[in-house]
């Protein structure tokens, strides 16, 4: 029963909190007007700035947000113990993380849809804008490496997930243009193409799965490299041909998928099949002797589901270039985080329930509670044991037994969830190729470099740099370099949720509004990451510096110092000016061109 009550009062908690803490952040600190121009109609030009209703805008958002970074981050977490996990999540979300998310969203709004990275050069200075721009640059570079690496090894552990994954993208284009050609909405095809995609799955499961052969050579390399030609084209596409579409659908697969999870847990709680407290520490006493200190780390491995970075990229990158009503950004960016915080609780009852009601060894015996949590999280390995294959099969083991709960074969249960996350992540990795060619077209503008400035070429350079770091060599051979970018990627991604909420403290103290309630989660979104990375970097017994291994030595080390730099730097910008800038409004945009007249015939 702990495990459904656990459940439950999550998600009243987080109810609650959408509708007394984000309606006050709507209506008396942002002060969202119905009746304000945003930049979809301000700019509409029907490829990146489309005006579109809340529920399909909704679905683009929280798949964006959400892909494999609130599975992978509590399933790792729980290593720790699940109580500070869920706490975590719960109170991150709340107070930070949908802050967070709701402050880049406004701001972005009220700023024909520009990144935060350009606002900064107009808020702070424009060395701040440099800054963060080229932050953003490091930490998306890092986001398209891993999420194409986290689908191409689903892909290699779960052939069944391949046809469904790759059979959305002709049906999202498809979808695309027939509502755009006859102006109807995209709920009834969405839900035809959901049930295709469900069909692919039970197919792909029993049927089909997809297992290339040898002579291609190592698959995830063969994903890797065919996701980052679909980013391409993904990127350089109008958003209602693929995005908007395939963001949609998935949003209806995520709300299939989470409704299939609880009803599994409301079952297996009330039948005493799931039991958390047998199968999992509360608070973990065992960890190996190399692991990271719960705190900070707890705060860098758990992001999205409770805080990131990344989130204030969506925010700003392409949603507020969809947004149709202003207050439409209370739902979209406050309560897309809490559904997402939402998840990240169904992962970590997945990773301790639901892995405690049966796991399989590698002698093939059932293991049962405890013993099944301890095949996955054993305290005797190494931390660095702790890799994506490990905790990505956590939440899709012991999501697939909690649909068994409900009647769902094992197997077919297995294929759900590994679609559900792989399709996940799908969403993020082009949404991030997108918002990565928006970050290097205004670099580009800024360094004066031509070619970064057409669509093309700077989504031909994002592509490219992904690719580059997801396929380094690594101590398992070619690509697995890229996946030990991951400590790299939460410290990063964490600094960038700190510096977001830099920006957004001083759009409201120039306008001499209150800001305690950013200032708080602001302070602490520095402090954590930046305590994480110097830990990483200089630790005498694990740290980057005095590895062995040339990677960690001078790519990890050279990475973080450079960021961690550039960080720093940031803050001394903002600590510059802050004293001078209270109440004084920056500088404005400048007015539109006028649309010439059409010339006489």
């Amino acid at each position: 029963m702990e495990t459904l009550g656990i459940a439950l009062l999550s998600i009243f908690a987080l109810v609650l909190a959408y509708n007394t803490y984000g309606r006050l952040l709507a209506r008396k600190f942002f002060e969202l007007d119905r009746n304000a121009l945003v930049p979809s109609e301000e700019l509409r030009d029907d490829v990146d700035y489309v005006p579109t209703r809340r529920s399909v805008i909704f679905g683009h958002h929280f798949t964006s947000i959400a892909g494999t970074g609130p599975i992978v981050g509590p399933a790792i977490a729980v290593f720790w113990g699940w109580l500070p996990a869920l706490l975590w999540v719960l109170l991150g979300s709340i107070f930070i993380g949908a802050v967070h998310d709701l402050g880049a969203l406004v701001i972005s709004l009220r700023n024909r849809g520009q990144t935060v990275g350009e606002i900064a050069g107009r808020l702070i200075s424009p060395r701040a804008r440099l800054l963060f721009l080229l932050i953003l640059f490091f930490a998306l570079t890092v986001v398209l490496a891993i999420f194409g690496l986290v689908i191409a090894v689903i892909f290699k552990l779960y052939p069944e997930s391949v046809l469904s994954v790759w059979l959305a993208m002709p049906i999202a284009v498809g979808i695309g243009f027939w509502a755009r050609n006859r102006n109807h909405h995209l709920l009834w095809p969405s839900l035809g193409a959901l049930i295709a995609l469900y069909a692919a799955v039970y197919v792909g499961v029993y049927y089909m799965p997809i297992v290339l052969p040898a002579a291609w050579g190592n698959p995830v390399i063969f994903w890797t490299i065919v996701l980052m030609i679909y980013c391409f084209f993904a990127s350089v596409l109008p958003v209602w041909m693929l995005l908007q579409p395939r963001d949609y659908v998935n949003s209806h697969q995520l709300i299939v998928a989470l409704v299939l999870l609880v009803a599994g847990i409301l079952v297996a709680g009330l039948t005493q099949k799931a039991d958390i407290v047998a199968s999992a520490p509360m608070i973990s006493d065992s960890i190996p002797a190399d692991a990271p200190p719960i705190w900070p780390f707890l705060f860098i491995t758990i992001a999205c589901g409770a805080c990131s970075g990344f989130h204030c990229l969506v925010s700003s990158g392409t949603t507020s270039k969809q947004i149709a009503c202003e207050t439409d950004a209370q739902a979209v960016g406050y309560g897309g985080m809490l559904l997402e915080g939402a998840l990240a609780v169904l992962v970590i009852l997945c990773c301790t329930a639901g892995l405690g009601m049966g796991v399989t060894n590698k002698s093939g015996e059932l293991l049962t509670n405890r013993a099944a949590w301890d095949f996955r999280y054993n305290s005797g390995n190494s931390w660095n044991d702790y890799q994506l294959p490990q905790t990505v099969g956590a939440f899709v083991d012991g999501g697939a037994n909690f649909l068994t709960a409900i009647g769902i074969p094992l197997q077919l249960g297995v294929g759900i969830i590994a679609v559900l996350v792989a399709c996940f992540a799908a969403t993020t990795l082009d949404t991030a190729t997108r918002l990565q060619r928006y970050v290097i077209q205004e670099l580009g503008a800024s360094l004066r470099i031509a070619p970064l400035t057409n669509k093309y070429g700077a989504t031909g350079f994002a592509v490219l740099c992904g690719l580059t770091v997801a396929l380094l060599p690594g101590p398992k051979g070619p690509a697995s370099g890229g996946l030990i970018l991951w400590p790299l990627f939460g410290a990063t991604n964490q600094m960038l949720a700190g510096l977001a909420l830099m920006v957004t403290f001083f759009y409201l103290w120039r306008r001499s509004k209150v800001v305690a309630f950013i200032a708080l989660p602001m302070i602490l979104m520095m402090i954590m990451p930046a305590w994480a990375m110097l830990w990483q970097m200089f630790n005498s017994e694990s740290g980057w510096l005095w590895s062995s291994d040339p990677l960690q030595k001078y790519v990890l080390f050279g990475f973080g110092a450079m960021i961690m730099g550039m960080q720093v730097w940031m803050i001394i910008e903002g600590a510059i000016v802050w004293r001078k800038v209270h109440g004084v409004l920056e500088e404005q945009l400048p007015p539109l061109p006028k649309p010439q007249p059409a010339s006489a015939t």
